[in-house]
């Protein structure tokens, strides 16, 4: 009797159903919660300058905002300043003169204001000359290495900048066409080569002018060497609209020909005096009455 073959079964183990990607959407969403959690915290402990650029960012992010930011996107150093900000400006400009080399010899002749106009920064000379030699219109190493330097923080802002040139009331020579005031321009216009080979734009520079003795430092002794002086000034948006305001010709102005000039074809002609008005006619003579008032022979 032929032996019965085992029957075998084969039992495939059963996998469960599918699951689908529910989990991803809720891991997204804690990564995307973790992520403005530390966005929010980063905020928190940022400078304010900072936080009012993210701010202007989500409010305007074309970057054609007036109120933060300038050409450099995602920057965080170039904010245009304000009589607010002014003074953070000076500490940093401060922080930044200390790692001058002798900065111990420099530090008494450079000062830094904040004013109505914006950030002064005044280098002031000595009796023997600190940035420029006594008579000398091009600046000495030290004078570069301040200039450059100030270029390279000034750089960083949107802010226009000025420029002024001083000297103090010592003639520059006994006689001459040169004078004190070529001498305060010459050093002005030095100083602004300088600041543009250090990296500074020069569209930024609103003005360069040259002021002789006119606006001494000390008024009290107007042939104290402090008066002999370079000014900068980092000007506010208000002064920088001024200044401009100053500069351009007023809307409207007329030029005034010169006596005996020929006008231009088409040119209308300028009015002339408009004619008197008639007065009252003329009382005829009674030919009855003399001129003396007595009746006439007849």
């Amino acid at each position: 009797m032929a032996q019965a073959r085992p029957i075998i079964i084969r039992r495939k183990a059963a996998h469960g159903g599918h699951h689908g990607g529910a989990w991803k959407v809720a891991y997204a969403d804690f990564v995307t919660a973790m992520m403005a959690l530390f966005i929010v915290l980063w905020l928190l402990n940022s400078s304010k300058q900072i936080q009012e650029a993210v701010g202007g960012y989500f409010k305007d992010p074309t970057g054609t905002s007036k109120k933060v930011g300038s050409g450099q996107i995602g920057s965080g150093e170039n904010f245009s300043l304000t009589k607010d900000n002014m003074g953070k400006l000076k500490e940093e400009l401060q922080a930044a003169v200390r790692k001058v080399t002798d900065f111990e010899k420099l530090k008494k002749q450079i000062e830094m204001t904040v004013t109505a106009e914006g950030l002064r920064i005044e280098l002031m000379e000595t009796e023997k000359g600190t940035f420029f030699p006594s008579g000398i219109k091009e600046p000495s190493e030290d004078g570069k290495q301040i200039l450059a330097m100030l270029a390279h923080e000034l750089s960083k802002l949107p802010n226009t900048v000025s420029i002024e040139g001083h000297t103090d009331a010592k003639p520059f020579t006994p006689s001459g066409d040169y004078s004190n005031w070529e001498l305060s321009a010459d050093r002005a216009n030095a100083s602004r080569r300088e600041l543009i080979a250090g990296g500074l734009d020069e569209r930024k520079i609103l003005r360069v002018v040259g002021l002789s003795s006119a606006v001494p430092f000390n008024a009290e002794d107007p042939y104290d060497p402090a008066n002999r002086r370079i000014s900068i000034i980092v000007t506010n948006r208000k002064t920088e609209q001024l200044i401009k305001s100053e500069a351009a010709p007023a809307a409207g102005a007329a030029a005034v020909p010169e006596p005996g000039a020929v006008p231009p074809a088409g040119a209308m002609a300028p009015p002339g005096p408009e004619p008197a008005a008639p007065g009252p006619p003329k009382a005829m003579p009674d030919p009855a009455v003399n001129s003396d008032g007595w009746p006439a022979r007849r």
